[in-house]
């Protein structure tokens, strides 16, 4: 049990950053993939960006090295998951239609996927460097 102060509405990550080949490539596609879940770009440092909902920038991504990386470990974009929240199926639906029109590559379009449990409804896409995009609605129809 954790503190009395405990805010039970925290999620387990703060923020997570995807290295990008194409920076406004990237960024184009992002604001306009993520525009039917209510998250636009928020801050903006060069070649990285900061995307959220509510003023919290809780996605980033960026170009070249960060401070932490040197210019050999980003060669090749190694191309990672990442799952949106949607508030609702239709944010799904909405999602991958944004994000098909604004040049991503289809993996797997809305439906529900039992597999995981029988609510889960998701939509996947590749972005431009290859990162599986998904928007997932947890909630029933």
């Amino acid at each position: 049990m954790g503190p009395a102060t405990e805010d039970l509405t925290m999620t387990l990550l703060d923020h997570v950053s995807l290295n990008v080949s194409d920076y406004a490539r990237s960024k184009a596609f992002y604001e306009k993939a993520l525009a039917p879940l209510g998250v636009k770009a928020l801050m903006e440092y060069g070649v990285a960006c900061g995307f959220g909902r509510d003023n919290k920038p809780d996605f980033w991504i960026g170009k070249g090295p960060g401070s932490y990386q040197t210019a050999e470990q980003i060669a090749i974009i190694s191309p990672v998951h990442m799952a949106f929240t949607a508030r609702s199926r239709a944010e799904v639906d909405a999602f991958y239609q944004a994000a098909l029109a604004a040049g991503a590559k289809d993996f797997g379009p809305p439906g529900v996927r039992e597999i995981y449990h029988p609510n889960y409804y998701g939509a996947f896409v590749l972005d431009p460097d290859g990162h599986n995009i998904e928007a997932v609605h947890h909630g029933p129809a």
